[in-house]
């Protein structure tokens, strides 16, 4: 394993690239998150069954799903830029007809187009971060990643928040007679296009350009990362990195040519994909507004409940950001796998006590509380472990060679969990309750702890040329 000191890094550029680039990551938890506090709109706007919401509020997931499956293979065909450039352009899209919806069938649509550049910007991201950063501080600069996912899904609880404040509730008319909850999508365009516009700025990946035969551009772009004598040398291994193998990627890679099946790598990155979602992370940004209405919040505490999660969760990734190149990946991961299962069993205990007041589960004053600080606890362990090093991991685990083709069957893997996670979520807690329906959850995390040193190799300060498996 190497680590190298580069003396010549332009970390101004560097920066400057990915605050750009992480601007998707942003994307990806806006047009995530921005679901919360609209389901009543959409129950009322539609006349949805609990079935009918799951489907309304999953549909972006099928989306992500094939989103992340194309985009990590079409990223080796036209670039990691290009790609993500489309996904600006969908999220724009997705907004406009989803805030325009006239009817459940076309909302679905509007947001399968969004989920295609949130699966899109949910794989590039990091592996565009991962390509163009040292591999000293790559941990660091790539967990800025889900610190603008978390951003974004805060800035959609905030903006839920003060728009259904502002008309009264989310089914009140807000502007031009339309209510709330269709402006809440719609407000989605702004950091669309500004996504867009950066993503001018900034180049393509060097390993991209080197793997299409565009050297001497990968060496431009290297040079203004890492000097002209760096910029050779690493010109030099990435190239390397692909001779043994030197043909244009495709998934067949992702199947060990000695043994007939697939590689070690892809089943470590496709668990990690599926235990992120698992543990169930995204029924607290999806269902929270939902959730702490049914045991007894207002619609507003159950808003400004929502928007102090996010904010916990981004002050966690901040601690990330400071840890995970000094403490490394697997640590995190299974100091998180062991947090977040003891707090979603306190939490599946707490629902275990309460009784049904019209139709709805009530927990008593204190047992609310202890449920309300675990579950911020869990967000908390889970940003400060899973959110940023999955992602981070899935960005930097694979060999060069199978990269992209690596990150479709991950990304394809982790959307398809998530989908599976949220679409179930209103069924199961109608049918076998919130206690059963968490302690799933708590059961997943206590697996996702020995899947993790079982499976999952450190990947800490090592060139991205150096990775195999």
């Amino acid at each position: 394993m190497r680590e190298r000191q580069i003396e010549q890094v332009n970390m101004a550029f560097i920066t400057a690239i990915v605050a750009v680039a992480t601007i998707g990551g942003f994307m990806f938890g806006y047009d995530s998150g921005v679901i919360n506090g609209t389901q009543d709109g959409l129950e009322h706007a539609f006349n949805l069954s609990k079935l009918g919401t799951g489907l309304n509020v999953g549909a972006i997931l099928i989306g992500c799903a094939a989103g992340a499956f194309l985009a990590g293979r079409l990223a080796d065909v036209i670039g990691r830029r290009t790609v993500m450039m489309i996904a600006a352009l969908l999220f724009v899209a997705s907004a406009l007809a989803a805030g325009a919806a006239a009817s459940s069938l076309l909302f679905i649509a509007a947001r399968l187009v969004g989920g295609l550049g949130v699966g899109a910007a949910s794989v590039l991201s990091p592996v565009y971060i991962s390509e163009v950063t040292p591999a000293a501080i790559r941990g660091r600069l790539s967990s800025v990643q889900q610190i603008m996912i978390i951003t974004g899904l805060t800035g959609a609880f905030v903006a839920n928040y003060v728009l259904a404040h502002s008309a009264g509730g989310s089914l009140a008319v807000l502007w031009l007679g339309l209510p709330a909850w269709r402006w809440m999508f719609w407000m989605q365009v702004v950091p669309a296009g500004i996504y867009f516009l950066a993503l001018l700025l900034i180049p393509e990946s060097p390993r991209y350009l080197i793997a299409r035969g565009r050297v001497d551009d990968a060496r431009t772009v290297l040079t203004r990362l890492f000097g002209a004598t760096e910029a050779d040398r690493k010109v030099a291994e990435i190239d390397a990195s692909l001779a043994a193998d030197h043909h244009r990627p495709r998934f067949s890679d992702l199947i060990d040519k000695t043994s007939g099946k697939l590689r070690g790598v892809v089943w470590a990155g496709i668990g990690l994909a599926m235990f992120q979602q698992l543990v169930g992370i995204n029924i607290v940004f999806y269902y929270g507004a939902v959730l702490w209405q049914s045991v007894g919040f207002s619609e507003s505490d159950a808003l400004l409940i929502n928007i102090l999660s996010g904010s916990l969760s981004i002050l966690a990734c901040i601690a990330t950001v400071f840890l995970i190149d000094s403490v490394g990946r697997k640590p995190l991961l299974l100091m998180g796998s062991a947090g977040m299962a003891v707090m979603l069993a306190v939490v599946a205990i707490c629902f275990s006590t309460g009784s049904f007041v019209g139709g709805n589960l009530r927990l008593s004053d204190q047992t609310g509380v202890i449920a309300l600080v675990a579950a911020n606890l869990y967000v908390v362990f889970f940003n400060l472990s899973w959110g940023p090093v999955m992602w981070v991991m899935l960005g930097e685990m694979f060999p060069n060679q199978i990269r992209g083709s690596g990150l479709a069957v991950a990304g394809f893997a982790q959307w398809t969990a998530n989908f599976l996670v949220s679409v179930s979520f209103p069924a199961l807690a109608a049918g076998v309750g919130l206690p059963v329906t968490y302690g799933f959850y708590a059961l997943a995390a206590f697996a996702s702890f020995f899947f993790v040193r079982a499976m999952v190799h450190e990947t800490k300060g090592r060139e991205l040329e150096d990775m195999v498996g």
